[in-house]
């Protein structure tokens, strides 16, 4: 007898997958992405970015490595949910100390198993990311038409402001490095630490590890800060996280703390939607992607040295290079579809990259843009 479907992804064209639920149980709405990534789905289910979308992995052998505590880039699961093309199985990894099922469950994350994920991907990259409904009942009870009346009602992310709600609500110190064999994280011991302010759209925690073994002493600051409460803190330089959203939506409140920033000619340095948030206060326009860019395997080129680099992804907005006001050179660009990759001042030492440094996919062909950081820190002390 053929086993019940115990989960339902339903489009909002009405297209309906059924398969094998995992995890939490319910119901969930979000925008449906697509992920190429053969490795990192911890982390990249615990990245704010990810905020109200649902990721389909293209690579099947998702959960066989188990979950670790180390690994989480958040203090929470983010993502809605998760889609798959195998149910994940005991995973096999000396660092685990969890499965991937048992932890989505206690997290009230939602997974769906036995999908044809190749079908779904090509579905996202011909018709742009839809709205969705992820439903898991282990009785395989499912209201299709108010699940597809659900997805299209929706909203969206276009317009919406998410940075604010995964943002931490206070400051905090962050002095914690990069992970290092056998299996602890460094504390740096700088002797004159750059202090560095970390605007928290969304961060992180690995960005603020690699700012921390850059050589910076990490002050933390909620997405709604103002430059007034930057500047109480004396910064020698101040970083813009990634996060999640619409760019512009963050930008009515990030924008002016940008901008006025940027009059002090201190150095900037933001990653993701840092890299939009600094595009916008210069005067430059973000776009909503048709399916955005989401995995560990994105040739970025950069224009002023011609080198390639490797890099991670996570992004459905991207800043228009047609738009950038004189004095912003473009830096680098997708070679998967010429989009907009990083950006920098003539001039001064403000610069942003879309990609993910602290990602290591290459696996460090783009951790020189730290340095690069702490070098504009250490010239201007100097």
């Amino acid at each position: 007898m053929p086993q019940k479907p115990t989960a339902c992804l339903a489009l909002a064209d009405g297209t309906v997958f059924y398969g094998h639920g995992f995890g939490a149980t319910g119901e969930v709405v979000a925008e449906l992405v697509f992920n190429t990534a053969m490795t990192g789905y911890q982390e990249i289910m615990t990245d704010p970015s990810y905020a109200s979308q649902i990721v389909t992995f293209t690579f099947p052998h998702i959960g066989n490595t188990g979950v670790t505590a180390q690994d989480d880039e958040a203090a929470e699961p983010v993502a809605s949910g998760i889609v798959v093309k195998w149910d994940p199985t005991e995973p096999s990894n000396w660092r685990a100390s969890s499965d991937l099922v048992d932890w989505m469950a206690r997290r009230g994350r939602i997974g769906i198993g036995g999908v044809d994920t190749r079908r779904l991907t090509r579905a996202i990259r011909q018709q742009g990311a839809p709205h969705v409904v992820l439903a898991h009942d282990p009785n395989g009870n499912f209201d299709i038409a108010a699940m597809v009346a659900r997805a299209r009602d929706w909203k969206g992310l276009v317009g919406l402001d998410l940075a604010r709600e995964v943002s931490c609500q206070q400051s905090y110190r962050w002095d914690e490095g990069l992970w290092s064999w056998p299996g602890e994280f460094d504390r740096p011991d700088t002797a004159q630490p750059f202090r560095v302010v970390a605007v928290d759209y969304g961060a992180k925690r690995n960005i603020l590890r690699s700012l921390a073994q850059s050589g910076a002493e990490v002050t933390v600051l909620p997405a709604t800060a103002t430059a007034e409460d930057v500047l109480a803190h004396n910064p020698e330089g101040v970083f813009l996280s990634n996060g999640p959203g619409d760019p512009a939506a963050t930008g009515e409140y990030a924008v002016p703390m940008i901008r006025e920033l940027l009059a002090r000619d201190m150095p900037i340095f933001g990653i993701c939607l840092g890299h939009q948030m600094l595009a916008l206060a210069l005067g430059a326009k973000t776009v909503k992607m048709n399916h955005g860019h989401h995995g560990a395997n994105h040739p970025v080129k950069d224009v002023e040295t011609g080198k390639v680099e490797i890099t991670s992804m996570n992004h459905g907005f991207a800043v228009d290079a047609q738009t950038l006001p004189d004095g912003v050179i473009e830096t680098h660009v997708s070679l998967f579809d010429g989009s907009n990759c990083g950006l920098r001042m003539t001039g001064k030492p403000v610069f942003s990259v879309q990609h993910h440094p602290e990602a290591s996919p290459g696996p460090q062909d783009s951790a020189y843009l730290f340095e690069r950081f702490a070098g504009a820190m250490r010239e201007r002390r100097a």
